[in-house]
């Protein structure tokens, strides 16, 4: 079961030569810990909504809206709930059974769009099958699609000037960043191109000089192309998809996928201690790039009460701004 929808089905025939052309020697990576990563970024949050607090007054605010009774939703919104708290953001939380209708979902968008406690905006997905999803995200303000999941914030990424980066992708390029991993110039691939993780991560990439190619559901032969990547990134939603031969000695494998297994387990879409005696440095499943999306939707957060503070000075502001000036 994938919990990225369809599982990614693409068969591959690893060229002879390219078994030999590594070196055999085994090398074991460096395990980068996704929650320690999430952990400093949570810190400068917290620290961050202290100033904004101290000097304007406000406070940033997420409203998470939540349709139906899904099981794994529900648990993702109550993390992130409990993410806004450890920071200190405020959080609202709207909640309505699955025969809510189209209309009054809108309506509710629109009115957390006029509310100036409210600075970003996160609509759960998946909707129930008779809710257009991508008319309510349109619906989202683009100052407050902190989810990154606008029609702007998507294109933005294609000429650099998206206001939210959506935050899977995000706290991909914060990994490498934090691991000080260089990107430019470097050879990526992206398996899996959905509008989520694959190609808004390709697009995040490319803006940062890397030579970027996407695989998908229908490629041919995976394996040519991943034995090439410096930095090999997954996000297809298929158990052991990547596997040791895949892979060339030194790469980046960056492992987003999240797979249930019969047994219960969670595991990525890479064979993860088979390719960790190739790889230079790869990221677990789970406490990898899990931790780092819900940071990213703090961040954006936070950054969105930024800057509407600095478009719309509070009355505490202009205050002290007063006293600034008579003294």
């Amino acid at each position: 079961m994938s919990l990225f929808g369809a599982p990614l089905v693409v068969s591959f025939s690893l060229h002879p030569a390219l078994l030999h052309s590594e070196s055999t020697t085994e090398m074991a990576a460096k395990i980068i810990d996704g929650k320690q990563v999430a952990a400093s970024i949570r810190l400068e949050c917290k620290a961050r909504v202290t100033a904004l607090r101290d000097r304007t007054g406000v406070t940033p605010g997420l409203a998470v809206i939540l349709v139906g009774n899904n099981p794994a939703s529900a648990v993702y919104v109550g993390s992130k709930i409990k993410a806004c708290a450890e920071v200190g953001i405020r959080s609202f939380k709207k909640q309505y059974p699955a025969e809510i209708d189209a209309e009054t979902l809108i309506a509710t968008i629109e009115e957390l769009n006029r509310d100036p406690n409210v600075h970003g905006i996160l609509v759960q997905l998946p909707l129930p099958d008779h809710i257009d999803m991508r008319r309510v995200l349109k619906t989202i303000d683009v100052a407050k699609d902190v989810d990154g999941f606008h029609l702007y914030n998507v294109g933005g990424l294609v000429v650099g000037d998206t206001v939210f980066p959506p935050c899977t992708p995000y706290g991909v390029v914060k990994i490498l960043e934090h691991e000080n991993i260089e990107v430019e110039g470097r050879n990526v691939v992206v398996v899996g191109a959905s509008n989520i993780v694959g190609k808004p991560m390709a697009l995040m990439l490319m803006q940062r000089e890397a030579t970027v190619s996407v695989c998908h559901v229908k490629t041919r032969d995976l394996a040519q192309f991943t034995i090439l990547a410096d930095i090999l990134v997954v996000a297809a939603g298929r158990p052991n998809l990547i596997l040791p031969q895949m892979v060339k000695s030194g790469a980046v494998v960056i492992d987003v996928g999240i797979n249930r297994l019969p047994d219960g387990r969670i595991v990525g879409d890479v064979d993860f201690e088979g390719v960790r005696q190739k790889a230079s440095y790869i990221t677990p499943v789970p406490g990898g790039v899990g931790p780092m999306t819900v940071t990213m939707l703090l961040f954006n957060t936070i950054n969105s009460a930024e800057r509407t503070a600095s478009r719309f000075p509070s009355s505490k502001a202009k205050e002290e701004e007063s006293v600034d000036a008579a003294g």
